[in-house]
C-alpha cells in the first residue's frame, strides 16, 4: 500500500535530518543528490523544516557564494539540549551536549560507599543540574543514563541487583521526578556497544560482541544491528559463565568461580604480580581507571615476564570468546572498557590467534576504540535518538 501524503513527508523530513545530521551543512542540491527526492520535493521539505525550526542557513557554498542554491542548510543545535551519566558503583560522570552530540559541559563526582541512598541520588542529581546550567543548557530534552545491572525489558526500569549500589535505581526515579524530561536508562555495557557501533571500533559490523573488560566483565550482542537483551534483559552476564580455570562455580548471587574471577581487574593484578609487574603503587592515584589497566601498560612497556603475562592473559580472555563464539558465531568480538583499550592491537592480535585454535568459527577480535568514554558515548547517543524520535516526527 503506497503511504500517504503526511507520511511520505515524514519519511522524507526524517531522511533530511539524518543526513544533515550527519554529512550536514548541505544546499538543497546535495540534498536532491543525496535522497533522491525531486527539486521541489526537497525545496517543500527545506520549507518546512525552517519552518519547525529545526533547521536553518548557516552559510553559503560554492564559487559564486550567492542565490538559493548555494545556501547551506544545518541542524539547528540548540533546538534540543540532552544529558548522560555514567553511573558506576562509586561515581557518576555526567556530559551535556547539544542536538549534534557537541560537549557543552562535563563533570564527575565520587560517591564514597558510606554515602547513604538517599544523599548519593540527591548528589548525583545535582550535579546534573549544575552541570545543565553551567552549559546554558536548562532545561533538557533527554537523559541517557548508564548503569550496570539489568534492565527490566518490560519496564524498561533498572532491577534491584544484589552487591549494586541502591542509589542507583533511586538516581533514576529522582531524575524522573525532578527533570521534564525524558530520561532513559539501559545497561552500561549495552550502551558502550552502541557506540562503539556508531563511532567506535565496530563502526563496518552489524553482528558482533563486545567484552567490557574494566573494573568487571560484562558483554553485549549486537546482532543485525540491534541489541539482544534476552528474556530477563541478562544476555551478556559472562562474568556468571563458567569457566575451565576458575576456582568453584558461580551461584546466582555471586560470580566468584565465573568468567569474572579469572578477567576482573582484581585477577589480572594477581596474574601481573605473579609475572613480575608491580601494579600495587601504580593503583592507589585516586582515579577511577582499573588497576588492571596499569599491569597492561606495564606489560606492553616490556615490565616483568611481559610476554608471558600477556599470553596467560589473552589465554583467559580467549575461553570466554570461545564459549561466546561457539553458541552465536558473531565473527567479531571488541575489547572494550579501560583494559581492553589499553591492551590494544597487541591484546586482541593475541587474543584472535588463540582464539582461532579453539573455535572452528573465524571471529576477528578487535580492541575497542573508546576506553572508558564509551558508555558516555553510548548513553549521549541514546539520548539524542530520543530526542530526535520527537523532534524530526514533530518536523514532519
Amino acid at each position: 500500500m503506497p503511504a500517504s501524503p503526511s507520511t511520505a513527508r515524514a519519511i522524507n523530513d526524517r531522511l533530511a535530518l539524518r543526513l544533515l545530521q550527519q554529512d550536514g551543512p548541505l544546499t538543497a542540491t546535495q540534498l536532491k543528490t543525496l535522497t533522491g527526492l525531486s527539486r521541489p520535493t526537497v525545496a517543500d521539505l527545506v520549507e518546512r523544516l525552517q519552518g519547525a525550526g529545526l533547521i536553518r542557513v548557516v552559510g553559503e557554498s560554492g564559487a559564486a557564494r550567492r542565490g538559493p542554491n548555494a545556501r547551506l542548510y544545518g541542524i539547528v543545535a540548540d533546538r534540543a539540549h540532552l544529558a548522560a551519566l555514567d553511573v558506576r558503583t562509586d561515581s557518576v560522570a555526567v556530559v551535556v551536549a547539544d542536538l549534534l552530540g557537541v560537549t557543552l559541559a562535563e563533570a564527575t563526582l565520587p560517591i564514597g560507599s558510606d554515602t547513604g541512598t538517599d544523599s548519593a541520588a540527591e548528589q548525583a542529581a545535582a550535579l546534573l543540574e549544575r552541570t545543565a546550567r553551567e552549559a546554558g543548557a536548562a532545561p533538557l530534552h533527554s537523559v541517557g543514563i548508564g548503569a550496570p545491572g539489568l534492565i527490566d525489558p518490560v519496564t524498561g526500569e533498572l532491577r534491584d541487583t544484589t552487591g549494586l549500589p541502591a542509589w542507583h535505581r533511586r538516581l533514576v526515579r529522582v531524575l524522573q521526578e525532578r527533570l521534564p524530561a525524558t530520561v532513559l536508562v539501559e545497561n552500561e555495557t549495552n550502551l558502550a556497544a552502541v557506540a562503539e557501533h556508531r563511532v567506535g571500533a565496530a563502526r563496518d559490523r552489524d553482528t558482533f560482541v563486545l567484552l567490557w573488560l574494566g573494573h568487571g566483565i560484562g558483554a553485549a550482542v549486537m546482532l543485525d544491528g540491534r541489541l539482544r537483551r534476552g528474556a530477563s534483559g541478562g544476555a551478556g552476564e559472562i562474568g556468571f559463565l563458567p569457566v575451565p580455570g576458575a576456582t568453584g562455580v558461580p551461584s546466582a548471587a555471586n560470580c566468584d568461580g565465573g568468567f569474572h574471577s579469572l578477567v576482573g581487574s582484581a585477577p589480572v593484578c594477581e596474574l601481573a604480580l605473579g609475572h613480575g609487574i608491580d601494579v600495587r603503587t601504580r593503583s592507589g592515584s585516586g582515579e577511577q581507571e582499573p588497576a588492571a589497566v596499569s599491569a597492561v601498560r606495564a606489560a606492553l612497556a616490556g615490565e616483568g615476564e611481559s610476554e608471558a603475562f600477556l599470553g596467560a592473559l589473552a589465554d583467559r580472555l580467549a575461553v570466554g570468546a570461545a564459549a561466546v563464539a561457539s553458541v552465536i558465531d558473531p565473527g567479531c568480538v571488541v575489547l572494550a572498557g579501560e583494559v581492553g583499550h589499553a591492551g590494544g592491537d597487541a591484546l586482541a592480535s593475541r587474543v584472535e590467534e588463540r582464539l582461532a585454535m579453539m573455535s572452528p568459527l573465524r571471529t576477528e577480535v578487535r580492541a575497542g576504540a573508546l576506553g572508558g568514554s564509551a558508555v558516555l558515548r553510548g548513553a549521549l547517543l541514546a539520548a539524542r535518538e530520543a530526542a530526535q524520535d520527537e523532534l524530526f516526527t514533530a518536523g514532519g
